[in-house]
């Protein structure tokens, strides 16, 4: 089969298009099982010189279609000019497109010997590539992996406990690469395979849901959702200016550990918090104090480096009942252009960004703390912060560090209501899966929710509202293979995929 190439160009763009679609806020998750099928048939026995060219074209159209939060935060909230906002997005879509340029340059090469062979190399190298997303030097960027549009069944996500979020990406792509085959080899056996496999994916799907576990929660967090504005500054007497604001949140807080004992948390720090400052560090111990319980908050924190200049950090802590710091975790996964400038000095095209932004101090530690407070005291937990939630080889470290619990603490007020939010309670939820553990993830203004460790998301609170959620968990112990292994998936994938790729360099049969 050959194909013009206008309708490689077609089936390229098709195929980049669809795949966003899988995502919020589109909420079209089937599409990404046929998406990279498109890129397979456009690259399939394409000349050398058009094959990246089909590549990159998908990777220019999934970006802005699946991530164009990104034009609008830096607009909004970095003050970045419109052009040099959608610069920043084409960086990213250029990134992603070198690298599904990669898939489309490996497919026609290996398209010389058989569909057999192509579509046999495309999950394994599809993976190897996206794992080498989300390893990238300064702009590592792991946002809505192909795996993710499959992690919305309870039953196919399970799968994460052994692979990783990898594995779900290889399932998705291994069924559209036999899609892709039956296509090209047009023959009845092949699509016999086909429909074969479509309905075990069918079953399992539909009724593998009913076998996936229960787990029976224990105790109750008590989750507070700021719904604070997301200001691009704040002024120096903003506590003064919200005063009523944080009365009201401090008795939120205060009435429910009151009303069912349980580890209070404010999310990642949506305002000038800071415990160095006076108001705000009075308030704080007085909740850990009033409420007589634990109290995890989201601050910026500021410490000496070795030559004894000052740093801050973007940072969660937690209070016992006295008020006393008995635990501090910095963020040690910084967000491009968010938290830190990469290549500030080179990148004159931003430079109100550049301006505007300050560089955090990263942690470098992925430390584990424990709870002071009856019932839990001495029960192990870990935060994560944010963005840090969509590296999974990271969020592991602190279940092998011996987290009986999860939490992550976030501030999505910056995306607004774009289909952000909902893609970052996504992948966050396959951490849960992954580690076997509860997740507590608290926001700013959506979402907040509690996740049992098979990835039910068994309560919630309304975005956009200021409130407080019961949210049960319980404390697990235990390791996956995920947990324990890491990323053996992926590289396995790459493994096999020099090996496959190799032979396209042995000499053929006479």
């Amino acid at each position: 089969m050959n194909f013009s190439w206008q309708m490689r160009v077609l089936l390229a763009a098709a195929s980049g298009a669809a795949l966003a679609l899988a995502f919020a806020n589109y909420n079209l998750p089937l599409l990404a099982w046929i998406a990279p099928a498109m890129l397979i048939l456009a690259s399939w026995r394409s000349r050398p010189v058009l094959a990246p060219l089909l590549g990159f074209l998908h990777g220019i159209v999934f970006y802005p279609l699946c991530v164009p939060w990104i034009d609008t935060v830096m607009q909004q909230y970095g003050g970045v000019d419109p052009w040099s906002a959608a610069g920043i997005l084409a960086l990213l879509a250029f990134a992603g497109g070198v690298i599904a340029a990669i898939f489309s340059w490996g497919i026609a090469l290996a398209s010389r010997k058989g569909a057999i062979f192509a579509c046999a190399l495309a999950p394994f190298l599809w993976v190897t590539l996206e794992f080498a997303r989300a390893h990238l030097p300064i702009i590592a960027f792991p946002w809505n992996l192909t795996g993710y549009a499959a992690s919305g069944n309870l039953a196919l996500v399970q799968l994460a406990v052994l692979t990783g979020i990898y594995g779900l990406s290889f399932l998705v792509v291994a069924y559209s690469s036999l899609l892709a085959f039956a296509i090209l080899a047009g023959t009845q056996r092949a699509w016999k395979t086909l429909l074969v496999a479509t309905a075990a994916l069918i079953f399992i799907a539909i009724g593998g849901k009913y076998f996936v576990p229960s787990a029976a929660p224990r105790f109750v967090a008590h989750l507070v959702q700021t719904n604070f504005p997301q200001s691009e500054e704040y002024p120096p007497n903003w506590l003064a200016i919200h005063a009523n604001e944080m009365d009201e949140l401090e008795s939120i807080s205060v009435a429910a550990a009151q009303r069912q004992p349980g580890v209070i948390v404010w999310p990642e720090v949506p305002a000038p918090f800071s415990l160095w400052e006076t108001a705000f560090r009075d308030r704080a111990v007085r909740i850990a104090k009033n409420s007589q319980n634990d109290f995890l908050v989201g601050v910026v924190d500021w410490k000496k480096d070795f030559s004894g200049k000052w740093g801050a950090s973007n940072s969660a802590v937690l209070l016992d009942p006295s008020g006393q710091r008995i635990f501090t975790y910095d963020k040690i996964h910084l967000v491009p252009f968010g938290e830190y400038v990469p290549l500030r000095r080179w990148l004159t095209f931003a430079g109100k960004l550049t301006a505007d932004i300050g560089d955090f101090t990263p942690g470098s530690s992925y430390g584990v703390g424990s709870f002071a407070n009856g019932s839990l005291l001495d029960q192990k937990f870990a935060v994560f912060i944010c963005y840090e939630a969509v590296f999974p080889d990271e969020v592991r470290h602190f279940t092998r560090n011996g987290a009986e619990l999860l939490i992550n603490v976030s501030n999505d007020g910056w995306f607004g209501r774009s289909g952000a939010p909902a893609q970052h309670l996504m992948m966050a939820r396959v951490r849960a899966v992954e580690n076997r553990r509860w997740l507590l993830r608290d926001t700013n203004d959506g979402f907040t929710v509690s996740v049992d460790p098979y990835g039910r998301i068994v309560a919630q609170l309304a975005p956009d509202i200021r409130g407080q959620l019961d949210a049960p968990y319980d404390f697990r112990t235990g390791l996956t293979l995920y947990a324990c292994f890491g990323d053996w998936l992926p590289w396995l994938c790459l493994l096999v995929s020099l090996a496959l790729l190799s032979l396209l360099l042995l000499p053929s049969p006479l």
